[in-house]
């Protein structure tokens, strides 16, 4: 005998609020229909299923006690069945809005996005690249799903979790007189120097000013520029020396553009973190993103190196 499943969700609801009328409310049917409809349903099983009782109260028999538990089970799998068919449709349409501090965006972002898409081609992707005080000021009028930054954030509402490590190098043109100069240099050549940095809400800024501050170096001057790239170029261009990204930094260095500074006791570190509203469910898209970032994570977490995907 194959159950009437239609007939069977009539009765879980009858049984489930405990009258007729509740039942019929609930599922937004008369309640002559309802009625009929567990009437037919118990003709089918041949087993009184409901003991009625007035005015239009109910109590379940024995027989009635058995199939409940059964429909306890076989329904919570039917939501389940739907949740998992609504998330599916999620990541075969919608769209997915990443926003991340320009270095993260520029340099790590990238090939995350590209595997997304490999996986997800019907998502609309949109990435924003802007500082780390923007960035958490998008999230915070959710205006991005997914949010990473470089910097520090002590905003109220944003949750922060640490994403991966990165090492930052300090950097000069190859016929510097500090590159020119025996490793280790001191950190007293430093202050001599102009150090260029990012415009203020940058994260990168935020960094470099704290690594001075802690070995309690003063720059001659601060020149203040308002992207990375822009500074790498200066830095090339012979005027002064800056801490950045060595993900960053890496295609100038490789093509003899740029040159690392070995200070001594001078190491520089930063976590990239991801920035999330707590009470806010993410999305099938947004879900699948995580996944990705914290593979790229585990495999590349402790050396600031880009993933390959």
């Amino acid at each position: 005998m194959s159950l009437n499943l239609h007939l069977f969700r009539l009765f879980a609801a009858v049984a489930r609020h405990g009258s007729f009328s509740r039942a019929a409310d609930a599922l937004h049917l008369s309640q002559p229909s309802v009625s009929k409809g567990v009437r037919d349903f118990e003709a089918q099983v041949g087993s009184r299923l409901l003991e009625r009782r007035g005015p239009g109260g109910v109590s379940l028999t024995e027989a009635g006690g058995l199939l409940m538990r059964h429909a306890t089970v076989l329904f919570a799998a039917e939501r389940a069945a739907e949740e998992e068919l609504a998330a599916l449709r999620g990541l075969q349409r919608g769209s997915l809005s990443v926003g991340a501090s320009t270095t993260v965006a520029t340099y790590h972002l990238p090939p995350i996005l590209g595997a997304f898409h490999k996986r997800h081609p019907e998502v609309e992707l949109r990435l924003t690249s802007a500082n780390t005080l923007q960035i958490a000021e998008l999230l915070s009028a959710r205006e991005l799903d997914i949010a990473l930054v470089e910097g520090p954030v002590d905003e109220p509402g944003i949750e922060v979790r640490p994403w991966r490590a990165e090492e930052m190098v300090l950097i000069a043109a190859p016929d510097h007189r500090l590159a020119r100069a025996p490793a280790p240099i001191s950190t007293g050549e430093i202050a001599r120097e102009i150090v260029i940095v990012r415009e203020p809400g940058s994260g990168t800024r935020d960094v470099a000013l704290a690594a001075l501050e802690a070995h309690q170096i003063v720059p001659r001057s601060v020149l203040e520029v308002g992207s990375t790239e822009a500074i790498k170029q200066i830095v090339a261009g012979g005027l002064g020396i800056a801490i950045v990204s060595a993900a960053a930094a890496a295609d100038q260095i490789a093509l003899g553009k740029l040159s690392v500074l070995q200070a001594r006791d001078f190491a520089v570190r930063r976590t990239l973190t991801r920035l999330f509203l707590p009470a806010r469910q993410p999305s099938a898209p947004a879900a699948a993103f995580d996944m990705l970032l914290d593979r790229a994570a585990d495999e590349f977490g402790g050396t600031g190196k880009p993933w390959s995907g």
